[in-house]
């Protein structure tokens, strides 16, 4: 990307960056500790186009405080609430994220330069609604970055979506900027799959510039399965994909879940809990209110998977290059689920795609979204623009996210 609007003096260098990620799962905090660089110059032009250079250090996980999470989720929800309380929710993340970070600071003898917070998203709606008087779109991640800012002692790049939503984009995905930078392939195609709450994928041709990127959210990854294990069997999410399997897929179920336009619609395209959050959950169950629980967990899986796999046909196959082999390569906590990656895999070798995780190329699968809002805050802190407009939609390259400084 050539584009470069300074908004310091300071000249990219090298930082100890950590990356702070909440995903719409709601289930917890991932902190991953990155060195992030400038790329090597060139020694014929004393410049560089090319990416920057990422090396993972580590990376630690945190549950949310059950009280916490489930506050988080009713406000996802759209339950109603007050002013007070949105401040307060705000300002208690903040505290938690800082604590996250200085657990996983101690525990890993490592000291941040620069902080990214992607914070909680608690409401994302790319469709315009009319608001008093006018078509507004919107997102907002909660989580007071100054708390961090003043307990770590550092800059914290915080509200990273909303520059890219202004740009008239999408807001997200915005991890195609990391996907580009670490997984692309001068020979072969890589479409990158995050199995979250939400799923998305970004295909990258072979040798591709960073402006042939696709990226989009294909629909539920987790969501739907995590919101009816809570409700039918009390649990946060299916272990291993126990459930799942010991499930029948209903045919009619699923084919009516299926009518959702969300799956046919073309990219760009972004969702949330506005659209496969509590209320599809109740809809499943309402649709097959007789049906043994073990089965609509089974479908649900069965939907996440056919959802990711006719978008990697539909939109990702005839995006790619045309003869060179294609991998996809898959992160997330949905990783962990082996029904959901037993059908994904069926279904790829049938594409011809090989599947392997993030691991296998220098990132846990836990840690990939983390990483990359590390990368996204070095990027700001240096005037660098960090969306790709090829895959939120947005109308140009924007830096993204606010300073907060101690």
């Amino acid at each position: 990307m050539s584009i470069k609007i300074k908004f310091t003096s300071e000249k990219p260098r090298a930082l100890i960056v950590a990356g702070v990620m909440s995903g719409t799962s709601a289930d917890g905090v991932d902190v991953a500790f990155c060195r992030i660089a400038p790329a090597r110059e060139s020694r014929a032009s004393k410049s560089s186009n090319e990416s920057p250079r990422i090396q993972f250090l580590a990376h630690a996980g945190f549950h949310y405080p059950r009280a916490v999470r489930a506050e988080v989720l009713r406000i996802m929800e759209g339950a109603p609430t007050t002013a007070a309380d949105l401040s307060r929710l705000n300002w208690r993340l903040g505290a938690l994220y800082a604590d996250c970070v200085e657990k996983a600071a101690a525990k890993f003898s490592l000291k941040p330069a620069l902080i990214g917070l992607h914070g909680q998203t608690i409401h994302h709606e790319t469709t315009p609604h009319k608001f008093l008087g006018a078509p507004v779109r919107s997102t907002w991640q909660i989580g007071e970055a100054a708390v961090l800012a003043e307990r770590q002692h550092c800059p914290v790049i915080s509200d990273l979506r909303p520059a890219d939503l202004a740009a008239g984009g999408q807001g997200a995905p915005l991890v195609p900027m990391l996907d580009y930078t670490l997984f692309r392939h001068p020979t072969r195609n890589r479409i990158l799959l995050n199995l979250g709450g939400i799923a998305n994928l970004t295909a990258i041709p072979a040798g591709a510039s960073i402006d042939s990127l696709l990226a989009f959210d294909t629909g539920p990854g987790n969501m739907v399965i995590d919101a009816l294990m809570q409700s039918l069997f009390n649990k946060k999410y299916d272990r291993n994909g126990a459930a799942a399997a010991r499930g029948d897929i209903l045919g009619d179920l699923f084919t009516q879940l299926w009518r959702d336009p969300y799956f046919a619609a073309q990219p760009p395209k972004s969702c949330g809990r506005e659209q496969f959050g509590l209320a599809f959950a109740q809809r499943v169950k309402k649709l097959a209110r007789k049906s043994a629980p073990a089965d609509l967990i089974a479908t649900a899986t069965f939907l996440t998977a056919t959802s990711i796999l006719e978008a990697v046909s539909s939109f990702c196959l005839p995006h790619l290059a045309p003869h060179a082999p294609t991998d996809l390569i898959a992160a997330g906590g949905g990783t962990r689920n082996r029904t959901l990656m037993s059908l994904l895999s069926e279904g790829l070798d049938e594409l011809h795609i090989s599947l392997q995780p993030t691991d296998s190329l220098g990132i846990p699968t836990q840690a990939k979204e983390s990483v990359a809002f590390a990368l996204l805050a070095w990027l700001t802190y240096f005037g660098l623009p960090g969306n790709v407009p090829a895959a939120t939609g947005a109308s140009h390259p924007v830096i993204l996210g606010k300073v907060s400084r101690r």
